[in-house]
């Protein structure tokens, strides 16, 4: 199979090429404009590979999208370029309305003429795969878990436009006939994600002696899925999900977030004793605005259907995560030297 994946070079997005390329011996094109998230030294395991080709482009780029399949040709698309910072949707709500509506729809349309031309063997078995969050569904109480026929209840810029991108996929498929399919994940956690999200910041602030900033009360509760689980999720879905369906994947590992923090402290205590104990660096802080109450995974359709269950199970993956963070510097030094902050965003509404 030669796969098309937008949005490669960010955390998600390489764990799906590294393992196309060294579990499923696939072809991939990467596709990704490289904006401040992205980042090509996660591909560096696969880099040098002939089955692996980089393209830069913009997903919001018309001419772009159409040069790109014209020229490569795929059998599939595997779409996760997006603005994906709930935080920087609150500061800056522009870039998620053009990259994750619009782009979202300049290549759907891409793909549309790309099919009108395109052998009929290839059109037999090609599928837009659309990746998209839990967050479209809302927030849940202290029961009850997100189904796939769950109503979207989007409360964030962020979450609002992946809704729409959803819908946007969903209209292809029904008016134009598209092959597509639909995936809406729970909170990823792995090696290479970028230190703007919670795992990461936490990981490097306590290695730093910062302040651990907690939202709110710290009771929000997040559902944790391991990145290559994921990955092996999406690949899964591609090959065998039925066309028109959504499926939903999730970790089946829900914590507070102030528990996931202290437990991250905890094993930094273990880790990093010289420094201990980390848990003193936490800080209570205001809370995010519109901040979803919780999170909650039914992944029973993936794992009944296609037969994708995740490999690491509760937290065993996170300890395997902090020690690939101390152990690869190189990595997020070179981030930290760009300039990035692992300071907080999302502060616009407290400011007006």
């Amino acid at each position: 199979m030669k796969l098309l994946v937008t949005g490669g070079a960010g955390f998600i997005g390489s764990a799906v090429i590294r393992r196309a390329i060294g579990e499923h011996s696939m072809s991939v094109i990467n596709v990704d404009c490289l904006t401040y998230a992205a980042n090509l030294d996660n591909l560096k395991d696969v880099a040098g590979d002939p089955g692996y080709t980089f393209e830069q482009a913009d997903i919001a780029d018309e001419d772009a999208m159409r040069d790109v399949f014209a020229k490569h040709k795929p059998d599939a698309v595997m779409h996760l370029a997006a603005e994906s910072h709930v935080d920087r949707s609150i500061d800056g709500p522009g870039d998620f309305i053009r990259t994750n509506i619009n782009g979202t729809y300049v290549l759907l349309q891409a793909a549309r003429e790309y099919l009108d031309t395109a052998p009929a063997e290839v059109a037999e078995r090609f599928r837009f795969h659309h990746v998209s969050t839990d967050e479209v569904y809302g927030s849940l109480g202290d029961e009850g878990k997100f189904l796939e026929t769950t109503p979207y209840s989007p409360r964030s810029p962020y979450s609002a436009s992946k809704a729409s991108s959803d819908m946007l996929v969903r209209a292809w498929g029904e008016t134009f006939g598209l092959p597509i399919v639909i995936t809406n994940c729970s909170n990823n956690y792995g090696p290479y994600q970028f230190p703007e999200k919670l795992i990461p910041v936490v990981i490097l602030n306590a290695l730093h002696g910062k302040t651990i900033p907690v939202y709110g009360d710290g009771k929000n509760v997040r559902d944790w899925l391991y990145v290559d689980d994921h990955a092996e999720a999406l690949l899964t879905v591609l090959a065998k999900g039925r066309l028109g369906e959504t499926y939903n994947i999730g970790g089946d590992n829900e914590m507070a977030n102030i528990d996931l923090v202290r437990e991250i402290c905890a094993v930094m205590d273990r880790l990093k004793p010289d420094s201990a104990p980390h848990a003193d660096l936490i800080n209570f802080v205001t809370d995010r605005p519109g901040h979803d109450f919780r999170y909650a995974i039914d992944a029973s359709k993936i794992k009944n259907e296609l037969g994708w269950t995740p490999s690491i199970k509760g937290f065993d993956g996170l300890e395997m995560t902090i020690r690939w963070y101390l152990d690869n510097e190189w990595w997020w030094r070179a981030i930290l030297e760009r300039g990035h902050s692992t300071d907080r965003q999302g502060l616009e509404k407290q400011k007006a």
